[in-house]
């Protein structure tokens, strides 16, 4: 009898020792994924904005901007647009801001093999050439008067910081009336800028508008801001 109660003691114990087992087991779990710190994924479609153009515009832009050893990104709120190319105004790139009456056209120059061929014949009187690190004077002039028809448009130097900024050494600004021209679409005003890094290469810039108001000057700092020379 005494064999019985002990037997049955023991098989008691294993079964309360069961319960507290399995019962402890099933408040105990993994953590599920859905409990679990999360990181916020990539929205595909913030990054498509932010991405670059695969159109062969871009490639052939960005040959050019090696060429003359200028980074540059992409903007952020920019659409790229077909560049000017014709016998009037010749044009390496250009972007908009959809709805906004703003866009910006960028020519890109490499001035190495051109300076490259001034030293070389430096003391050649015969095959002297211009100085390459003082070609964006023209090239800000000719341009400023093909925009406005004259030479009525308000031009001046860089500021220092401002050169800085874009890693290049001199620079100009030229504050354009436009004339109503069907391959500038017909905007009143422009912003057309020229810097130059020595030795290296020439960039402009020209931002054109419909209004000059502070709107206009600042898109024009999120458009110019995407690029500068390599230090």
């Amino acid at each position: 009898m005494k064999a019985i109660v002990k037997q049955t003691k023991q098989i008691l114990l294993q079964l309360v020792l069961l319960f507290c087992v399995t019962n402890g087991s099933a408040q105990i779990r993994p953590p599920h994924a859905s409990t679990q710190v999360k990181k916020k994924p990539t929205s595909s479609v913030q990054a498509k904005r932010n991405a670059a153009p695969v159109s062969a515009q871009f490639k052939e832009f960005s040959q050019l901007l090696a060429q003359a050893s200028i980074t540059f990104m992409f903007p952020k709120g920019f659409k790229e647009i077909e560049a000017v190319n014709n016998e009037d105004f010749s044009f390496d790139y250009a972007m908009e801001m959809p709805g906004k009456d703003f866009e910006v056209w960028f020519q890109v120059k490499s001035q190495k093999e051109n300076w490259a061929s001034y030293e070389r014949l430096q003391n050649d009187n015969d095959h002297q050439l211009a100085n390459p690190d003082s070609l964006y004077l023209e090239m800000g002039k000719a341009h400023a008067i093909a925009f406005t028809g004259d030479r009525n448009y308000f031009v001046r130097n860089m500021p220092q910081n401002v050169l800085a900024r874009y890693n290049a050494d001199s620079g100009k600004s030229y504050l354009l009336s436009l004339l109503d021209l069907p391959a500038t679409k017909h905007y009143k005003y422009a912003l057309l800028i020229t810097l130059q890094r020595n030795h290296t290469g020439t960039v402009m810039m020209v931002c054109f508008t419909n209004e000059k108001d502070p709107e206009f000057f600042k898109n024009i700092d999120k458009a110019t801001n995407c690029l500068k020379f390599k230090s």
